[in-house]
Order: C-alpha cells, then structure tokens, then sequence
C-alpha cells in the first residue's frame, strides 16, 4: 500500500524547471552509454506490453522504451494511433478494442504503460476491461488533482475545445479517473519534473498501488536508466505475484 501525498500542494512547474527539461538530451546520451548495463537487467517472460505516448507524442517517443523491452524478452506494442493530439471522440473504445484484441492473440494478459497523458488512457481502458491487464505502468501521469496544475494543460485546452473536454474535466469526471485501479498499479513521478506538478502523478492509497519516484525530466521518461529500472523490475514480476517495488542500495543489492 502506498502513503498519502497532499494533493492540495500541488503547485505548476515553474518555468526554471521548465527551462530544465532541456536535460533529457543528457539522459538520453547516459541511456545509450550505460546500455551494456541492460544484459543483467531481470528478463520478460514474453508477455505483451501495450505502450502508450504523452500529449503531443507519437511512436517515436516510445522507440527506446519498447526497442529495450523487447530486448529484455516482452513483445511490445505501440498504441497505434499517431501522434496523441487529445482526447477525441471513439478514442478509448478504440483503444479498449487494441487491448483486448492483444490480450486474445496473444493467450495472455497485456501489461500497459503510459506517459504522461498517456497514462490516463493506460488506466482507462484497465479499469473497462481489468480481466485483461496484468499491470499499469505511469510515467509523469496526471492522473488526479487540478488539471490546471502542468504547464501543458493551456495548449491541451486551445486544441481540445469543446463540450467533450468540459466533461472529461468535470469535478465528478476526474474523481472518478483518480480511483485506484483493481489491478497491480505502479505511478512513476519526479519532483523535477518540468511539465506536471509531481504530486498528480500519485495514486491515492490502495492494495496493489505504489508511488515510486525517480530522478527525471518529464521529457526523458522513456529513456531515463531509472525510470527504465523501475519499468523492467515491475514488468519481471510473476504474474499473480506483485509486490512493492525495492529500490536497491549503492551496491546493487534489493
């Protein structure tokens, strides 16, 4: 079971920590020269793994993530959709329909991540059809609080307007969103991310419901070494097996 955090103190990035997410250059240069670290990396047991990208983002924001996870031994998926401009009409019954036609080809139960915005939609659709998801994975994902509170929130609005949107950001509408999951749900989050404030990226308490925090940028999610860490410890988890993530010491140890 995950602590509480006060969502009340969820404050917009500032735009010095804005400005900051120009490291993602740097995380991204530390993931390509530490790869040969991933060979000790825990292996997948082949199961299908449904990658979803922020706002804004397309296949090739998600490239690194899935191209190290299939190395590790999943199939992985990208969502299929291009480039995430919104929520739009038919969007998660068609999303909900990739899920379950994942699910049914592949014999098994289909672990899901999402970023950023993305993350919101990786929690929907598990919460339609939770007999088909082994996990959900978030990645700097608002997924409760003052949607108002990331510095993308202004943009999403002037290209998303409409009485569609209006509803999604009902009070009742996002209460319902901020509900755990009955599934296995781990929420990644970093207090330097520079796009959402840190705290919306936290699920309230519940069995099976972790808060894990690393050190990224909200750019470099899909490529920061401890984000993928985290991501590969949780997804090498026994099916029927979860347990709370164990960060490990300075000496590797768990």
């Amino acid at each position: 079971m995950t602590a509480e955090v006060d969502i009340r103190a969820a404050r917009r990035p500032t735009w010095r920590m804005l400005g900051a997410e120009w490291r993602t250059v740097g995380e991204g240069v530390q993931a390509f020269i530490g790869r040969d670290e991933y060979r000790s990396w825990p292996k997948g047991d082949g199961h299908p793994v449904l990658v979803i990208p922020g706002f804004l983002a397309g296949p090739a924001s998600t490239r690194y993530l899935r191209g190290l996870l299939r190395y590790l031994g999943y199939r992985t998926y990208d969502w299929g959709l291009g480039v995430n401009l919104g929520v739009r009409e038919g969007l998660q019954e068609t999303l909900e329909h990739r899920l379950v036609d994942l699910a049914v080809k592949r014999g098994r139960s289909v672990s899901i991540i999402g970023w950023s915005a993305g993350g919101i939609y990786a929690r929907e659709i598990a919460r339609a059809h939770p007999e088909v998801v082994r996990q959900v994975i978030t990645m700097g994902s608002p997924i409760r609080g003052d949607h108002e509170q990331t510095r993308a929130w202004r943009l999403y609005r002037r290209m998303n307007a409409g009485t569609l949107t209006d509803d999604l950001m009902s009070e009742a509408a996002r209460a319902a969103r901020a509900e755990p999951l009955s599934v296995p749900t781990t929420c990644i989050y970093s207090r330097s991310d520079g796009i959402v404030a840190w705290q919306l990226c936290t699920s309230e308490a519940a069995p099976q419901t972790e808060n894990v925090e690393v050190h990224s940028s909200h750019l470099g999610y899909g490529h920061q070494r401890e984000t993928l860490w985290v991501v590969a410890d949780r997804l090498a988890q026994p099916e029927g097996e979860w347990s709370p993530f164990v960060a490990p010491d300075r000496s590797g140890r768990r």
